[in-house]
């Protein structure tokens, strides 16, 4: 029907909330994917968002095509209508643009009120004037959607010349559906920004933590420090993360280790910590003073940490351990320092001490 705006009844319903909701949700979280892999400089989370963004696209267009193709077949009835009310809404053209409050009255169905929006030929608005009848056509799925039918055919004709239509009532009048697509866009909105939060937790890690390390960068590209001109002293720490990200990894004490020693531009500090996921120093600017001994981070054997860790997580009665921690602190008592192997598990915690070669020197077992 030229005339009036094609929709179908379900453009407003549940379903297609529902699908409203999805497609805004699945956008959300392709375009958060995609800035969120620019921040992190992470190629499959972009992929992953670029991806999910073509999907949603070509859902949407097939969904699309498939309206307008049933929207193309939709049958159209012809019926009788009762002109209640009219009035023109506007008049610069020859077509003038008029209002119509009519009562329907199909052959299959009950009468039903409904207004339409229609232009009516300047010479033709005569034809028309309250309590008269009419010729129209309308949607059986979408009634409100209704055409005054300005040429009937002599049969039509002949009809609403002899017939009588008495007015529906207010209560069945139909109105377009459609208007409430207003909601569906609120619905979209909500879909889309759930799908924004939802990436943004899931990467909260690498997106907020200043001192992370991205995997496959070098831990000297997020490390963090802190110093203070008034103590003279200073302290640096990196932090490593990813699903199978650990310092106990080959290699990766001692990358980190050289990452802080540039960092912090001395490899002497008088502690160090190293955890899972985290490696920290901390010293005085300039070197020791007054005779203090330190850490030289060049000398330390980070090759034989990682077995002293699996020593203290099987010998130490700490059963299920679920955290280990390594400090190294100058000693006293002849030993050039002192590494301490801590391991945590919920009945309690345990460590044992080794020597600057790695060797064990000492356990102290959970009591």
């Amino acid at each position: 029907m030229g005339n009036t705006v094609a929709g179908r009844e379900d453009t407003a319903g549940p379903i297609a909330q529902i699908r409203g909701f999805l497609a805004g949700g699945t956008t959300g979280a392709a375009l958060a994917c995609m800035v969120c892999a620019v921040i992190i400089k992470s190629v499959p989370v972009f992929v992953t968002g670029a991806g999910l963004l073509v999907l949603t696209v070509v859902v949407l267009l097939v969904l699309e095509r498939r309206r307008e193709a049933g929207k193309g077949t939709a049958a159209t009835r012809t019926a009788l209508a009762l002109i209640e009310d009219l009035r023109a809404t506007g008049g610069e053209t020859a077509d003038v643009p008029v209002r119509f409050d009519l009562t329907v009255a199909p052959d299959d169905r009950a009468a039903y009120r409904v207004t339409v929006d229609q232009p009516i030929n300047l010479v033709d608005i005569p034809t028309y004037r309250p309590r008269g009848m009419t010729v129209v056509e309308y949607r059986p799925d979408a009634p409100w959607e209704v055409e005054i039918v300005t040429r009937p055919s002599p049969e039509w004709l002949r009809r609403a010349e002899t017939a009588r239509v008495d007015s529906a009532p207010e209560f069945t009048r139909e109105k377009d559906r459609r208007k409430k697509a207003g909601s569906n866009c609120f619905i979209g909105l909500v879909g889309l920004l759930l799908g924004v939060v939802a990436v943004i937790l899931l990467l909260r890690g690498e997106l907020f933590d200043d001192s992370e390390t991205r995997p496959g960068s070098s831990p000297s590209s997020s490390s963090s420090s802190s110093h203070s001109s008034s103590t003279s002293t200073f302290s640096s720490s990196t932090t490593v993360s990813g699903p199978s990200a650990s310092m106990l990894d080959i290699g990766r004490m001692r990358d980190t280790a050289e990452s802080l020693t540039d960092r912090v531009g001395t490899p002497s500090v008088a502690e160090l910590g190293i955890e899972e996921h985290r490696m920290a120093v901390s010293g005085e600017t300039g070197g020791p003073k007054n005779g203090a001994r330190s850490i030289d981070l060049r000398t330390l054997p980070y090759e034989l940490f990682p077995g002293l860790v699996r020593e203290a997580r099987n010998t130490l009665g700490v059963r299920d351990p679920e955290a280990w921690r390594i400090d190294v602190e100058p000693a006293s008592g002849g030993r050039d320092l002192t590494v301490r192997v801590s391991v945590t598990g919920k009945a309690g915690k345990a460590f044992l001490e080794a020597d600057a070669q790695g060797r064990i020197t000492g356990r102290h077992p959970r009591n």
